[in-house]
């Protein structure tokens, strides 16, 4: 019975560091398409005033 119980906490410890894995990748991905879409939208923001300026 102990080593069952054993074995069932280094499973679940197991799937907890694996799903932790899975949403830091998660996480970094968001996080790369929102400073892409940033740095677009601020380059076609940027390059309508300064066409505007001209």
């Amino acid at each position: 019975m102990t080593n069952t119980g054993e074995a069932n906490k280094e499973r679940n410890r197991e799937i907890a560091r694996n799903e932790e894995a899975k949403q830091v990748a998660g996480s970094t991905r968001v996080s790369i398409w929102a400073i892409a879409t940033a740095v677009i939208i601020g380059g076609i923001l940027f390059t309508l005033g300064w066409l505007a300026l001209r």
